[in-house]
């Protein structure tokens, strides 16, 4: 496909809907969706801890943990697509309370059947392929929350993004604390209230809905985000990208160095490395507070350029520390990284079609991941884990690079940007 030359983009909204928009930043309803995105945070960090715990305890081995998240995983990739397209037929604040509501029922569940000790690995396949349904038709509307409650949509991305940071960090620690003074049920329980705080907040939403065009029926809906898709070269070559980054440096690097790390260091030293990543990615957010360039995704690329320490610190052997301070540079890059793209698909898309471009690019970013890790333990058999490692991360470099090469990525510019 060819493009046209680069040229600056500016925003597709019309002046009546900007003055119709929210005014001021901090405003009450970016408040109450802050809540909500922290909050539904602080549980999904939860998770992982309480259905590792949780299996391993009812009898099941490291294969009945992946085995649950992947249920999750591979319905959200499956679904997300859809997700978008409802959101722009039905209304995405509408969808995404709904698909809050519905994760309270499934972890009321899991809490339930955890507290009564009648615990199967299908029941939590089921509530994790449930759940994974639901995020694919929350998430695309995100997209287009986001612009409608603030006038400033890469401060409040920055904000957000923090704010998520921080709940990654504490998330893991609450959830072990809660297992050791009280069982993996209260777990789940907590998470089901997390999502019951999230829906409400949402349902207290008060930024006027702007006028849309919603699509002509499902399928034309669907056929009509693809098209749209597929005719901004900065979006769909920023995926291309993406799938490459994701099969070959972001889903080996996760497994590999988790296990690598355990290994050497043990899994103390492995959840001070991810507190680092978790304080870099919130340093990263507060980054993107600040900084506002001309070009975001040059700049948010030439940021990631922080994320090859992650794989190459550990992949290197260097001392712990070291592998600390590594990590938390590589999140403040991914998080800064992340504000810029964010941001940039909030503002330059057509409100009309802005859910359904959005559920595109996450399915894009997220469908590879479980292919890299796939492939991560047989190539590091053969190759070793250190040398996979430190291929990802001379790959890193590749992949960063090619995004400054693209033009119309390279040349993007802000929409609020002088002349």
């Amino acid at each position: 496909m060819t493009s046209s030359p680069p040229r600056p983009l500016r925003s597709p909204r019309s002046t009546a809907d900007d003055a119709r928009g929210p005014k001021g930043f901090w405003t009450p309803d970016l408040a109450l969706f802050f809540t909500a995105r922290t909050m539904a945070r602080l549980g999904d960090m939860m998770l992982p801890v309480a259905l590792a715990a949780g299996l391993v305890r009812h009898g099941y081995a490291a294969g009945g943990v992946g085995l649950a998240l992947a249920a999750y995983t591979a319905c959200f990739a499956g679904f997300v697509i859809f997700g978008g397209v409802a959101a722009d037929l039905f209304g995405a604040r509408r969808l995404m309370i709904g698909a809050d509501l519905v994760r309270v029922g499934t972890q009321s569940t899991a809490a339930a059947l955890f507290f009564s000790g009648n615990v199967t690995l299908w029941h939590l396949c089921a509530i994790g392929a449930a759940n994974g349904v639901c995020a694919a038709f929350f998430q695309p509307g995100i997209a287009s929350t986001v612009p409608g409650i603030t006038n400033d949509v890469q401060k409040a991305n920055g904000v957000i993004r923090t704010g998520e940071s921080v709940m990654a960090v504490l998330g893991p620690a609450f959830a072990g604390v809660l297992i050791g003074i009280a069982s993996v049920g209260w777990v789940f329980a907590v998470h089901a209230a997390t999502y019951l705080v999230s829906a409400l907040c949402l349902g207290l939403l008060r930024s006027p809905t702007r006028a849309r065009t919603r699509p002509k029926g499902f399928f034309a809906g669907l056929v009509g985000g693809w098209q749209e898709f597929r005719s901004r070269t900065w979006i769909w070559s920023v995926i291309v990208i993406w799938m490459v980054f994701m099969v070959t440096v972001w889903g080996p690097t996760i497994p590999l160095a988790a296990a690598e790390l355990i290994t050497e260091h043990g899994e103390r030293a492995y959840g001070i490395v991810n507190s680092g990543l978790g304080a870099g990615m919130a340093v990263g957010g507060l980054l993107a507070l600040r900084i506002r360039p001309v070009h975001p995704l040059r700049a948010g690329a030439i940021a990631l350029f922080g994320f090859v320490l992650e794989p190459l610190t550990v992949g290197a052997r260097v001392p712990l520390a070291a592998v600390v301070l590594g990590w938390a540079v590589a999140g403040a890059a991914m998080a800064f990284w992340s504000v810029m793209w964010a941001t940039s698909i909030q503002t330059q898309l057509p409100n009309d079609v802005l859910n359904r471009i959005a559920a595109y690019e996450v399915a894009g970013s997220v469908a590879m991941m479980p292919v890299g890790q796939l492939i991560a333990g047989p190539v590091s058999g053969v190759v070793g884990t250190h040398h996979v490692l430190l291929v990802s991360a001379g790959l890193a470099l590749c992949t960063c690079t090619a995004l400054l090469t693209v033009p119309a990525i390279r040349d993007l510019v802000r929409v609020d940007a002088p002349g």
